[in-house]
């Protein structure tokens, strides 16, 4: 990866999410009741497995398997080279039109698109360590709180209008 000093302070807010998560999963591990939750539907907790490792922190390791992908993601966008530069250098295939990438318009729309992915990975993060709130709590309570739909959501709406926002700001004119 090429991420330069820049991007990483972007990352930053996803590693510190997926160690606090790790640590506060560690801490709570040997508390845990011996069946956890498996599933949380609109009436609560309706599907309970036994507590280990996998089941425990399953949460850690799909944050830390979606952060791998957005990081790819965004290191991506940046490598992509923007519809201006194909212009000015000329392509074989008919100009940037032809091109199957749905190419960012510059290189500033570029960043902004790899920015906007980590931010949603963090928001990503902040959801699931909600999650893990419900998860590893020490008592086997089949009830959750009214508040935590809006609390799983809404981070991953903030997360998605941020993506969509940067996407479309991207796909600007050329000028010229």
């Amino acid at each position: 990866m090429v991420f330069s000093a820049p991007y990483r302070l972007w990352l930053l807010p996803s590693v510190v999410l997926l160690a606090a998560m790790g640590v506060w999963g560690t801490v709570r591990y040997g508390d845990l009741p011996e069946r956890i939750p498996e599933h949380i539907g609109t009436g609560g907790v309706d599907a309970w497995t036994d507590r280990s490792v996998g089941s425990a922190f399953l949460l850690v390791f799909l944050y830390a398997g979606v952060t791998v992908m957005m990081i790819a993601g965004a290191e991506l966008s940046l490598r992509v080279t923007p519809r201006d530069e194909l212009t000015k250098r000329g392509t074989p295939f008919g100009g940037a039109s032809a091109s199957l990438l749905n190419r960012p318009a510059s290189r500033t729309a570029a960043r902004r698109t790899a920015r906007a992915l980590l931010l949603f990975n963090a928001c990503v993060g902040v959801s699931l360590l909600v999650s893990c709130g419900v998860l590893w709590r020490t008592t086997p309570d089949p009830d959750v709180p009214g508040w935590l739909p809006v609390a799983l959501i809404a981070p991953l709406v903030v997360g998605t209008a941020a993506t969509v926002a940067a996407a479309v700001a991207g796909r600007g004119r050329r000028a010229g």
